[in-house]
């Protein structure tokens, strides 16, 4: 073995081989960053260490050294000698150090996880056809890898509670529980609530709620995403489809402006789950319950999935060539929204360049919660930033619009995504001024009633694209499932508008390929100066691109302290031009 610590790494011995690991990191995480894996349950790398699973057990030793001179002593072959601890320890409880040997495969180890494992399944339910964990459950992977095969015990199973309410998002099976705290420890640890806890003794211990109290925080279900086992599971995803008939697509939640990544869980274009995905620099793995629940707004009364020009249903190019004709007029102002993506956002930008007015953006505002919900309740306040859509912040409301609209300076609005009858023009004013209204959008609302060309869009989950987050972190998100039948992405619908009222001289991307669009508009982003200067689309990493925000700094930002957010703190690694 080499004997040469430095200070970024160690080197350590595992089955013989050495491999290098960070000094003074948790043994499971370090081996299963070199790609060996430590069979466990209770041990989570965001979480304290528990050490009551015992199924994480390893061999671990030291190189022996001469008392008197300290020297190493070798064996024949000029290798050092290990000394061997007695007895297997935790692998979650130990950390690296140089010079460690560890063994993952003896047959001691062998013995001690078959003994973990049958006694893990001593009064655990054979219920595997009927538990939603079914698939993604630890005790049956390692019963497989680990188990006899065959029952050892005669006696009754022991009977614990089961279908219990823990709240209004979570059931809890008893009987399938093999209390490894991670539940307990999240909430103490991650939420500061002490929820949950261990009530009754030896074979009859289970988990329940503090008296008085339910597991009815925003941050719930994410004792389901920890639990290895079947014990807890989601009241709305209970019983309703195998995980292993789901597909898995990375996206981003819109809540707010954090930025939380997701994984969509969907079959034959139905959403079934949202859950987090996992990213150390924004949400660790956790997301709020409020995120899990957006998809369901899909399939609504108010989706919008018709054109509509002067109330009736007509075409998608007869409805954007009216809405190219009140365009033309000129007299028009811009009534963005920071749920656009950022290449929704550039498109807008160029075509408030084409038919100059001016740009408004609502402003939508939360309370901080601390950890994974900030005050702007918007994904991409950012990205009209860095697109140059606007070079301020949202506006609290749409009065000064108002006013234009009133002196004759604005007559026609193109609105996205925004109900501007809640932002200071109510639906009284605009019956009296006559003002023209184009609207771009997923849901009817007031506005939607009064516009002349309702041209629908699609959700985050049917389109692919990017947000900048609260940290000026550019992160990618995906389509899921499919839009409504003849509703195309707003970057084609924004693309035939630029078309239609723009010169014949200037160049023009197709709208016809929206796949093939994202790409092409993101080289002509990335030959722009700022931020986004030489990003190629396709090679942003899965965790995001830090961008240079420092153009923006001196904005006062809603956001105050959260999870991995510091306000007053700069990036320590920014994409530069």
């Amino acid at each position: 073995m080499v004997d040469e610590p430095d200070t970024e790494h160690v080197t350590i011995n595992v089955d013989g081989e050495d491999v290098r690991v960070p000094p003074g990191a948790n043994l499971v995480t370090a081996l299963e960053n070199t790609g060996r894996k430590v069979p466990h349950y209770c041990y989570h790398e965001k979480l304290t260490v528990a050490g009551s699973c015992r199924m994480c057990l390893v061999e671990t030793g030291d190189p022996l050294r001469d008392n008197a001179t300290g020297a190493p002593l070798l064996d024949e072959a000029g290798k050092p000698r290990v000394g061997w601890a007695p007895k297997p320890v935790i692998a979650c409880g130990t950390t690296t150090r140089h010079g460690l040997h560890v063994r993952l495969h003896s047959p001691a180890l062998k013995r001690c996880r078959e003994g973990i494992t049958e006694f893990l399944l001593t009064n655990h339910p054979l219920d595997c056809p009927i538990c939603d964990q079914a698939g993604e459950c630890r005790l049956q992977e390692y019963a497989m890898q680990y188990g006899r095969g065959t029952s050892r015990y005669d006696d009754a199973k022991n009977a614990k509670p089961k279908h219990v309410r823990l709240g209004p998002r979570v059931i809890y099976d008893a009987t399938r529980c093999i209390l490894c705290s991670r539940c307990i420890r999240f909430c103490r640890e991650v939420t500061g609530e002490a929820t949950l806890g261990f009530v009754d003794r030896g074979p009859h211990n289970f988990i329940s709620c503090a008296p008085g109290r339910e597991l009815d925080g925003n941050y719930s279900l994410n004792t389901v995403d920890l639990c290895p086992v079947g014990a807890l599971t989601s009241l709305d995803f209970r019983f309703k489809m195998r995980v292993w008939f789901l597909a898995c697509t990375a996206s981003i939640c819109t809540e707010s402006s954090v930025g939380v990544n997701t994984t969509i869980w969907s079959r034959e274009g139905v959403i079934y789950r949202i859950t987090p995905r996992r990213n150390d620099a924004v949400n660790d793995t956790w997301m709020p319950d409020s995120g899990r629940e957006l998809y369901k707004c899909i399939n609504t009364p108010k989706r919008l999935d018709t054109h509509v020009r002067d109330g009736i249903a007509v075409g998608a190019n007869e409805a954007v060539a009216a809405a190219a004709r009140l365009l033309r007029e000129r007299h028009v102002a811009y009534v963005a929204s920071s749920h656009l993506c950022v290449e929704e956002q550039a498109l807008v930008a160029r075509l408030a360049s084409l038919i100059p007015g001016p740009v408004y953006l609502p402003r939508h505002c939360g309370e901080n919660d601390g950890l994974l919900l900030s005050e702007d309740r918007s994904p991409n306040t950012r990205g009209a930033l860095i697109t140059g859509l606007v070079d301020h912040l949202p506006d609290s409301d749409l009065t000064a619009l108002a006013a234009s609209v009133e002196r004759g300076e604005v007559n026609t609005l193109l609105v996205f995504r925004e109900d501007i009858t809640r932002l200071g023009m109510p639906t009284e004013w605009l019956r009296k001024t006559g003002l023209r209204i184009i609207y771009i959008g997923t849901h009817a609302d007031d506005t939607v009633t009064h516009a002349t060309v309702v041209l629908p869009g699609l959700l985050v989950f049917e389109k692919s694209g990017t947000f900048v987050n609260a940290q000026f972190r550019l992160q990618k998100f995906f389509a899921a499932v499919p839009g409504p039948a003849n509703v195309s992405p707003e970057i084609a619908t924004l693309l035939r508008l630029i078309e239609k009222t723009q010169t014949p001289d200037q160049p023009a991307l197709s709208a016809e390929n929206p796949p093939a669009l994202l790409d092409a508009l993101w080289s002509e982003l990335g030959a722009l100066p700022g931020p986004l200067h030489g990003i190629d689309h396709t090679t942003i990493p899965s965790t995001g691109l830090l961008l240079d925000g420092t153009p923006w700094r001196h904005l006062p930002f809603p956001e105050t302290k959260m999870l991995h957010h510091a306000p007053a703190q700069a990036p320590a690694r920014l994409h530069t031009a």
